[in-house]
């Protein structure tokens, strides 16, 4: 099957918007969870629970925070979408 280069366009542009919209809420979770690990290895306190809802909670807020921004991408990729297809 051959595949023209406006869809293979098309598919790069949608892993870069989802790369670009995932990234922070993937950092905010990064940071989160390495600074709790570190918590716990210098306190000794080795439970699972401790991390996750913490990198729940920063990813949610971070999210939030970001919400419109996100929407934004992905409203300008969307249109960028359809007016490819007219």
């Amino acid at each position: 099957m051959d595949m023209d280069a406006s869809t293979l366009d098309a598919v790069r542009g949608a892993l870069l918007i989802t790369l670009k919209v995932a990234a922070p809420i993937l950092a905010a979770g990064v940071v989160v969870g390495l600074v709790i690990s570190i918590v716990q290895a210098v306190t000794q306190i080795q439970e699972q629970t401790l991390v996750f809802v913490p990198k729940v909670v920063a990813m949610i807020l971070v999210t939030l925070a970001l919400l419109g921004w996100i929407a934004e991408r992905l409203m300008a990729f969307a249109a960028e979408m359809f007016n490819l297809s007219v």
